[in-house]
């Protein structure tokens, strides 16, 4: 392998059905970053069928040019067909960089094209830098259950590969006026060949019907609610602002919440407008996961809680007495 002949910023727009995931569009972002470190290109790629509004915002959020493959085989994600369609790419056009978003069909994919191509990925990572003297990626991912961070560097294989947290980097603000280079490219797979069947898709929301990594407004709580009971109390605050109820892993741990809903290195990565912490002690772990959020509103009894250190806005006080007042007010607000 001559990895001078590796160029360039790949990034994987994953779409569900032309809807299009926000982590492809966020690591569009911090591909400009890595890609300006080489000078080299950000090239967004995008497999599916009747993808266009797919293309147009991956152009729209910082894409140089755009690789299409389209198929009736690929209306449905499933891991045979789009990594057939990847690697083939791949081993035409030698990018130096894959992002690939860690969702659930993101780390489904990573790996299988990892393993085909015999290069390296590393998972789930929090954080995104070149080094300086090598040029080589630093990727950064939390390990030994999140108590400390690992960077990773894959300098001997290209592509350097890796799945990235929703929710780590911001989506730059869209330009609907900008266009790129279209490159299509003919890659299909009979049927016989692709082993798996979508039967059904059923859409994981929370009781808002927003899921937290895509809300602009999270309420979280921890271990102070007590009991899953009140969670209902934060729901109520979430629904008003139309945003998304989120947990520590101390309240997922006890049963309080869904796995889905957990904020944190070892749950979801979440960057809203506004993240109300209720109860939450603020753990480094849990800190790691919601400390890009525009503004952090703490409430809190211990007023020695490292939560204070990070938020914004701090309340020392029982989150019972806080949070109905809170409701309220807002629900005289909207009657106006």
């Amino acid at each position: 392998m001559n990895i001078a002949d590796y160029k360039n910023v790949w990034v994987y727009i994953e779409h569900t059905y032309g809807e299009t995931k926000n982590v492809g569009l966020e690591l569009l972002s911090q591909a400009r970053v890595l890609a300006d470190a080489n000078q080299e290109k950000v090239i967004a790629v995008v497999i599916g069928k009747e993808v266009d509004a797919v293309v147009k915002l991956a152009v729209a959020y910082g894409a140089e040019e755009v690789l299409l493959v389209e198929g009736d085989e690929y209306k449905d994600y499933t891991t045979d067909a789009y990594t057939n369609a990847m690697v083939k790419l791949v081993e035409k056009y030698k990018p130096s960089v894959l992002l690939i978003g860690a969702s659930n069909n993101g780390r489904d994919l990573g790996p299988r094209v990892a393993a085909r191509l015999k290069t390296g990925l590393t998972a789930d990572c929090t954080g995104l830098a070149v080094n300086e003297e090598t040029k080589d990626v630093a990727w950064t991912r939390p390990a030994f259950g999140g108590n400390l961070m690992a960077t990773i560097f894959c300098s001997d294989t290209r592509p350097q590969m890796g799945t990235v947290r929703p929710g780590v980097f911001k989506k730059a603000e869209p330009d609907t006026g900008r266009t790129a280079p279209i490159t299509k490219e003919e890659i299909h797979m009979p049927a016989e060949m692709i082993r798996t069947k979508v039967v059904d898709l059923i859409k994981a929301v929370s009781d808002s019907g927003v899921k937290i990594e895509e809300a602009d407004i999270i309420v979280s709580g921890g271990r102070g609610m007590g009991k899953p009971e009140n969670f209902a109390l934060l729901k109520e605050l979430a629904n008003l602002l139309g945003g998304a109820v989120g947990a520590s892993r101390a309240a997922v741990d006890a049963g309080w919440m869904p796995p889905l809903q957990q904020v944190g290195q070892t749950g979801k990565t979440v960057s809203p407008k506004i993240y109300f912490a209720c109860g939450i002690s603020g753990a480094i772990q849990h800190l790691a996961g919601m400390s890009a959020s525009d503004v952090i509103i703490a409430i809190n009894k211990d007023p020695e809680a490292p939560i204070f250190d990070a938020a914004d806005y701090g309340i020392v006080a029982d989150l019972f007495e806080v949070v109905p007042v809170l409701i309220e007010e807002i629900k005289k607000i909207k009657a106006k």
